[in-house]
């Protein structure tokens, strides 16, 4: 840390001639942190946004542009369309809250009410914002390491229509269809968007598994926006989304022709906002609505003569949240609003095998969460910022639980340097699984919790063309689910996360991006009843990094060379019995890609990942995609 400190002392005397507060790179509005419209500069918690210019030039796949985030660890059990969670700052993936338009995505009828991220699709996304840290305070249950919120498009001024067709590998398709624009004060955006491949095996080719696991997609999505009276807006959006994907039991030994995933999901948010008392007061009523329907099969075939299993699911999460922001003066902004939540399931299990049959189920059930928060921006000194905030949870299930949280912001203007930190409490309340499952629930059980903390600095040179910045987090987690020796959920697990965060970037004359980051994770397991206690949580990498360069050759040629290193990791091998830790090895991915604008309406496209064909496993046994090839053309009307 001292070298740390003699680095910053150095590179802020370089810069203390600089001008003030980078208007263009600073002033960057961003809303997931507090709740609110804050300038980037004034934000204490440590944030990533993905722009839309990102997303247009990348994988269609959020959890490709997602890999490229610090803090964030991706697995994906087998390939393109595949059960893809996000491990943020080395905590469990069911401890990262999910937003689309202010919908809640977690799955309730997931046994950790985790998200899959393979249901979604980039083509109707504006930005994506990552807040790391402990966020219950402003979001409640779930935000325990993380908030990721996906803001999808909206209409525009200018009437435009955009189609995209991309072919690849695997008898790999991608379709995209969207129109957005004005029509008198009614800003619209549609789109469809329908991907197909016939995959990889979702078990690895590497243990003779040779069946390949296809997938498929089709999406429908539509923003409509209208802003009356001067001071009155209302929106609604509504997203449907159709998966069907094969599958395979496990990683070794896991060929399975007849497993299959089919997943519907839909998403419907309206907003009605107002403006008041001289602007000073903002206030919106909003409501979401999520469903959705899947059904796992397996049928009995040559390779799994004696198993068969059918697990039905149906879940929905309705919220309805009023939240008001009042201006004292331009120097405080208060935040305060109510919201309640309720996700109700049932569940159908069946299965036999060569142990004989095996039903489990239970009817639908609810649980419902109103919540209260309050939260104070404030400016001191010209130069301070400062968010805090408070919040009270009322659950059905378990009663209350009180969170808080402080994220202090200060920007030094002389040298362009931001100073930021946060500490704040999480919570996730058990699941409806936890709760009910004839087997495993427990009707008694508390929330997990989280208590964490970071501080870290950013540095703007060279007008901004030139930034890099480091972070420290620490999080504990205490309260986690485990299993008595009945096999019923209890609080008794415990664990720790701690680690760096580093990234830079840089524009070079012009035609030179450089972006690059690197994250330390060092995680422990604080169960002490547990065969891990005192070793590292499985899955997480130690070190991981990315570097991407991308380069403007010509008025009309881009290219781009990305490589991302991911660390050794530990999984466990359930094919052995008792299971037995083993370690993942360490790898490098390199992924090169290039566009081509023709006229101002029609550009062309090609990429290729994994160039170098490099096997690697991000889950023990389980396939990845090889050197794979893509090639599309866009149009644009």
């Amino acid at each position: 840390m001292k070298h740390l400190f003699y680095l910053f002392l150095f590179i802020t005397s370089i810069s203390f001639a600089q001008d003030a507060i980078l208007k263009t790179k600073l002033d960057e509005i961003v809303v997931t942190a507090n709740r609110t419209n804050t300038p980037y500069y004034a934000v204490g918690s440590s944030l990533t946004v993905i722009k839309p210019s990102e997303i247009i030039i990348k994988s269609e796949s959020v959890v490709d542009l997602l890999r490229e985030v610090p803090g964030l660890s991706i697995t994906e059990q087998g390939g393109k369309g595949k059960l893809a969670t996000v491990f943020v700052r080395g905590s469990n993936s069911s401890h990262l809250l999910v937003f689309v338009d202010g919908a809640k995505m977690n799955d309730p009828a997931n046994a950790s009410n985790l998200f899959d991220f393979s249901s979604l699709s980039s083509f109707d996304i504006d930005r994506i914002e990552i807040v790391r840290g402990p966020q219950s305070t402003i979001y409640g249950s779930d935000a325990m390491a993380g908030v990721i919120n996906i803001i999808t498009k909206t209409g525009s001024k200018v009437n435009q229509t955009r189609t995209s067709l991309e072919g690849g590998n695997n008898n790999y398709f991608n379709v995209n269809l969207t129109t957005s624009g004005d029509y008198s004060g009614l800003k619209y955006f549609a789109g469809f968007s329908k991907i197909q491949t016939d995959g990889i095996s979702s078990s690895s080719e590497k243990y003779g598994n040779t069946e390949k696991d296809k997938f498929m997609r089709n999406s429908f999505s539509t923003n409509l926006n209208y802003d009356f009276l001067n001071s009155y807006s209302i929106g609604v959006t509504y997203k449907a989304t159709k998966t069907e994907s094969g599958l395979d039991q496990d990683g070794m030994y896991g060929d399975d022709p007849n497993f299959t995933y089919d997943n519907q999901e839909q998403i419907f948010t309206g907003k009605l906002g107002g403006i008041f008392f001289d602007s000073r007061l903002s206030s919106h009523l909003a409501i979401s609505f999520v469903r959705r329907i899947s059904n796992t099969v397996d049928l009995v075939d040559d390779i799994r003569p004696s198993t068969s299993s059918d697990n039905y699911t149906n879940s929905g999460r309705f919220k309805y949240e009023f939240q008001n922001n009042l201006s004292i003066n331009e120097k405080h902004l208060l935040t305060f609003g109510i919201e309640t939540e309720e996700e109700e399931a049932n569940t159908h299990y069946i299965s036999n095998s060569m142990w004989g049959p095996y039903e489990s189920s239970f009817p639908k059930e609810k649980n419902r969460t109103t919540g209260i928060y309050f939260q104070e921006q404030a400016t001191l000194f010209n130069s301070l910022f400062v968010s805090a905030g408070f919040r009270y949870d009322n659950n059905q299930k378990f009663g209350s639980v009180a969170t808080y949280r402080l994220a202090p912001a200060y920007f030094i203007n002389q040298t362009n340097t931001k100073i930021k930190g946060s500490f704040g409490t999480g919570f996730k309340s058990p699941s409806l699984f936890y709760l009910f499952d004839p087997m495993f629930g427990n009707p008694d059980l508390k929330p997990e919790e989280s208590i964490g903390w970071d501080f870290g600095f950013e540095q703007f040179l060279l007008n901004g063309d030139v930034s890099f910045g480091v972070t420290y987090f620490s999080i504990n987690f205490t309260n986690m689910f485990g299993f008595d020796s009945n096999y019923k959920t209890i609080n008794i697990a415990e664990a720790e996360s701690r680690g760096i965060e580093a990234f830079a970037t840089a524009n070079i004359l012009d035609n030179l991006k450089i972006n690059a980051n690197y994250t330390f994770t060092q995680t422990k397991d604080n169960y002490q009843t547990s065969e891990d206690y005192g070793l590292e949580l499985l899955r997480r990498p130690k070190h991981s990094a990315y570097i991407a360069l991308s380069s403007q050759i010509t008025k009309s040629l881009i290219a781009n060379i990305s490589a991302r290193f991911v660390g050794k990791k530990w999984d466990k091998d359930y094919n052995a019995y008792p299971a037995i830790r083993v370690q993942i090895p360490d790898y490098t991915i390199f992924n090169v890609g290039a566009s081509y604008k023709i006229i101002d309406q029609i550009s062309i496209s090609a990429r290729v990942e994994n160039l170098f064909d490099k096997y690697y496993e991000e889950i023990l046994y389980y396939g990845t995609n090889g050197r794979t090839y893509y090639a599309g053309v866009n149009f644009n009307i």
